[in-house]
């Protein structure tokens, strides 16, 4: 762990990294003059073999980690499907992932544009479809490792930190983060850390996912179908999640802020081994955080 009491992730966000922001000048509340960093946005197409999948909006950091985490988690990629090449044309602002079956989806989509906004786009059913039978491993949680991570969450450096409309998904192991993506949508966010786990064949049994987001119903079923067992947000949660929550034994943790969470699915597999009442008071900077962001 780091002297700033950060463990060291695999992969971390980047904001000094080139074209994923740009300076706007504009006027504040006095009039005064003002320039800012800026998130930018851009298309990118998703081929699945010789089909035109979907067009997300996206920060175009990761493109093949997004494309395989959107396919994965629309059921696209078949249970045992091999993934022979991703290749990203940047000028052309397309992915395409080839596998070594046949394309099914010819007949069954047609083109979707998937906007930044946070609950459109997405191929619903199949996901529900992917859920049938689906039971979660039981993996306990402690709430030390939640606090744990949210103290090192808040604090790494951050896109949204640099110009903020932004949302972040970070995989963690216990009180470790592992890998932390970050994208104008949370779908995106989420689909970047499947595809990194599909790329380097990681599990999800033992893992736990940290989002800025709320925690809607596309959030739970995409947790699930990674196979992680338990979701944690700073933000509030929606009925339905929680309901697919309860249904296939995910832990469902929200509105963590400081020393307080509420959990509305799980409470057997949540460890409370730390007093909240021993806890430090959060920063208020890292509290607007969250208000922002949900």
């Amino acid at each position: 762990m780091a002297d700033d009491g950060i463990h060291p992730l695999l992969i971390a966000p980047d904001p000094e990294r080139a074209g994923l922001t740009r300076p706007v000048t504009g006027t504040d509340e006095s009039g005064a003059a003002v320039e800012i960093p800026v998130v930018e946005e851009r298309p990118l197409t998703i081929f699945l073999n010789g089909q035109e999948i979907v067009t997300a909006m996206t920060i175009g950091d990761y493109p093949e980690y997004l494309a395989r985490g959107f396919l994965k988690n629309q059921g696209m990629l078949a249970p045992g499907e091999t993934v022979t090449g991703v290749d990203y044309d940047a000028d052309l602002e397309t992915v395409v992932v080839r596998t070594d079956g046949a394309t099914t989806y010819e007949e069954k989509l047609k083109k979707k544009t998937r906007t930044s906004g946070c609950a459109v786009g997405t191929v619903f059913g199949d996901m529900m479809e992917g859920l049938e039978g689906l039971v979660l491993p039981e993996t306990p949680v402690r709430a030390s490792w939640l606090y744990a991570l949210a103290h090192q969450i808040n604090r790494m450096p951050s896109l949204y930190l640099t110009a903020g409309a932004i949302h972040g998904t970070v995989l963690c192991q216990e009180d470790r983060p592992l890998v932390y993506m970050e994208d104008v949508g949370r779908h995106n966010a989420v689909d970047k850390i499947a595809g990194w786990m599909e790329a380097e064949r990681v599990s999800g049994a033992d893992k736990i996912l940290y989002t800025t987001g709320r925690l809607t119903s596309e959030m739970v079923i995409k947790c699930a179908l990674m196979g992680i067992p338990t979701l944690v947000s700073r933000s509030g949660f929606t009925a339905w999640g929680v309901e697919i929550a309860r249904d296939v034994g995910l832990t469902l943790i929200g509105r963590m802020r400081g020393a307080r969470f509420t959990c509305l699915s799980g409470e057997d597999r949540l460890l409370r081994d730390a007093d909240p009442a021993h806890l430090r008071a959060e920063d208020p900077r890292h509290q607007r955080k969250g208000r922002r962001d949900g």
